[in-house]
């Protein structure tokens, strides 16, 4: 059984003892929640498809940590005028385990 899930803008394909990285979310650690925006449920053969979501079905989730991701290097260059920039960014995450999957 699998779930595609829509959180912060992304979709993640999940199953339950998934463990997932998504945008960061404003709740505590060891909190439980819902994910409700499910687009797509697949349990065996039988396969349902939202438009754009289904109604009824939660994915639940366990909040473990919050943290950055890996540092991404942002460069500009323009040749032949001296310019260079150079920056960093290190985006915001929040770590979920499903728990299960509500149809």
């Amino acid at each position: 059984m699998f779930a595609i899930v829509e959180t912060g803008g992304k979709q993640y394909r999940v199953a339950p003892g998934d463990v997932i990285q998504v945008e960061k979310l404003p709740v505590e650690v060891g909190a439980q929640i819902e994910l409700d925006r499910v687009l797509c449920l697949a349990q065996d053969d039988d396969v349902k498809v939202g438009a754009p979501c289904l109604e009824g079905v939660r994915v639940k989730a366990q909040v473990l940590r919050h943290g950055k991701g890996r540092k991404i290097l942002v460069v500009k260059f323009k040749k032949r005028k001296n310019y260079r920039r150079k920056k960093g960014h290190r985006q915001l995450f929040t770590e979920l385990k499903i728990t299960e999957i509500e149809a």
